[in-house]
């Protein structure tokens, strides 16, 4: 482990690091740019392990924050400059309400105690109309299967399981895409071969891809979820709290 990285209990870190992982990132990473190709002057929240793709947005965005859960690994960001990255609970996020234009969520929903309250927690710091995006295990894919990667943790959906588990929390689904037709082994020419399979498996099989990847925007009917920043920040003595520039 490089000198200054926290520890790397779940494997994410090393996960990445590894051939597999860096090719899924970069499969993951051409989907989020169709669905998001732009994000100038947004302010944008990474929740889960989300260090991998957010620099698709780093040159554009006015503010990138980086905030990892319980069940994922902290990763310093951004790379090489001061912190804009905390460690948070994913029922109390320390952010005030309406923070952010869009939040990205990755290797967080699965791995969630209490899905529901998560995303009215990422409800509350949205700003009005905002969008989110997540990328989750899908439950017919192969990566779900298979605990040696961080796919394989956690809880899979559906992507009309995930369509429904948004809507009933005052998300409207805008758009949904899938990722990872290739299967998650180390084998160098499989690798070598992974736009190959993705075309294939878009092609002839979509229902199978590794993960579903939902973007949906907030909702403004119905009422405000319970709880607010400060009755979050008044649970959680002595955290932080980031304010994105201009808030």
């Amino acid at each position: 482990m490089p000198a200054g990285l926290p520890p790397d209990p779940h494997g994410h870190r090393e996960f990445y690091a590894s051939a597999t992982g860096r090719v899924a990132a970069r499969l993951l990473r051409n989907r989020l740019q169709r669905l998001w190709p732009s994000l100038p002057g947004r302010q944008v929240l990474g929740l889960g392990h989300a260090a991998p793709y957010l620099r698709l947005w780093r040159d554009e965005a006015a503010r990138i924050l980086c905030a990892s859960l319980p069940e994922t690994d902290p990763v310093p960001w951004p790379p090489g400059a001061p912190g804009l990255a905390a460690r948070v609970e994913e029922g109390a996020l320390p952010f005030p309400d309406l923070s952010f234009d869009n939040v990205l969520l990755v290797h967080g929903l699965e791995g969630s105690e209490n899905a529901r309250r998560m995303l009215r927690e990422v409800w509350r710091v949205l700003k009005d109309e905002g969008r989110v995006l997540i990328v989750a295990p899908n439950r017919r894919g192969v990566w779900a299967h298979l605990d040696s990667t961080p796919f394989g943790q956690g809880r899979p959906y559906s992507p009309g399981q995930l369509t429904r588990l948004l809507e009933r929390n005052l998300y409207t689904v805008t758009r949904r895409d899938r990722a990872l037709f290739i299967p998650p082994f180390q084998a160098r020419l499989l690798l070598r071969g992974a736009r190959v399979w993705e075309g294939a498996g878009r092609a002839l099989a979509p229902r199978f891809a590794g993960v579903v990847i939902v973007e949906a925007r907030k909702e403004l009917y119905g009422v405000m979820p319970k709880g607010n920043a400060a009755a979050a920040t008044a649970r959680l003595p002595g955290r932080r709290v980031l304010v994105p520039a201009g808030a």
